[in-house]
């Protein structure tokens, strides 16, 4: 083992009397917690309530966990032994197995419905959730350290990741240190957060633009990240297929948010629910015809 390397965690789990608590499910769960956190302050932050908040996460987290299961079922079905081992194989999330495209497509398609029937801009909302969202997948990928899965190639690099002899992809029991995917991921979406955060600030961003960006953030690292991943998976054209979508989504992200933004013309400013204040003026982000120059 390389000196230096990021030793995996002895136990995924611990018991409390009858019951076994699993440090994947309190990971996601700490995920949620955080997200919500991050997105209620920005929105009342705007003049909006936590009720709305909290209806939203909770539909939304609720639809993105069968999201996320039913995407992994779908592509993974004839690669995961876990499914098969039990009738419950298909439903044991805290064994892992969650797909981030399914969780977020059916969880923010589940938030939307509550936002919309709440009578508020959903386009707004999605600005206000997106770097909540990015924080729980960051967060969330601690789940992958303690389950050790899902990390990269081989690796002697000083922060190369210990797994133990049972957890090796099959092909690879001969060697001990991994990329350790799950951390770089973490540390590139705490950035990208950070990132969202500023530019949300700075720049007047016309909603969905936030989010597009968002998923333009993240998919620009998972695309690199589907290159050193070793589980299994479909390939397609000499690459993992979530290697693809990420690319996609990437691409498509990228272009909305630059047509929106810089290009896209309304009418006149998106009418804003009556219960929110104006949003706070900056300088706006837009083509520069020479310096960008803030506003005072």
């Amino acid at each position: 083992m390389p000196v230096g390397s990021i030793s995996s965690p002895s136990t995924n789990g611990f018991d409390v009397g009858p019951f076994t608590i699993h440090l994947y499910g309190l990971t996601i769960l700490l995920a949620i917690v955080a997200a919500v956190a991050l997105i209620g302050y920005r929105w009342t932050r705007r003049g909006g309530d936590w009720d709305l908040v909290l209806r939203a996460a909770l539909w939304g987290v609720l639809a993105g966990l069968v999201g996320a299961r039913a995407y992994h079922l779908i592509t993974s079905w004839d690669q995961d032994p876990a499914i098969h081992q039990h009738w419950w194989g298909p439903f044991a999330i805290w064994k892992g197995g969650l797909g981030v495209w399914g969780g977020i497509l059916f969880g923010c398609a589940a938030g939307a419905i509550v936002v919309k029937r709440a009578g508020v801009s959903v386009l707004e909302f999605m600005d206000v959730a997106a770097p909540g969202l990015l924080l729980a997948q960051g967060v969330g990928r601690w789940g992958n350290y303690f389950n050790q899965e899902l990390y990269g190639r081989p690796t002697s690099l000083p922060w190369g990741l210990k797994i133990d002899p049972e957890h090796r992809v099959q092909g690879y029991q001969q060697f001990s240190t991994f990329h350790p995917t799950f951390l770089y991921e973490f540390i590139w979406d705490l950035l990208m957060v950070g990132v969202l955060l500023l530019v949300d600030r700075r720049f007047r961003i016309k909603p969905p633009a936030l989010f597009a960006l968002y998923v333009a953030a993240y998919t620009a690292f998972r695309t690199f990240e589907e290159t050193l991943r070793i589980d299994p998976s479909h390939y397609f054209l000499g690459q993992r297929v979530n290697f693809w979508v990420s690319l996609l989504l990437f691409v498509g992200s990228a272009a909305f948010f630059i047509w929106w933004q810089f290009f896209h013309r309304t009418g006149g400013e998106e009418k804003r629910p009556a219960s929110l204040p104006p949003a706070p003026k900056g300088p706006a982000m837009a083509i520069p015809r020479g310096r960008v120059r803030s506003g005072r």
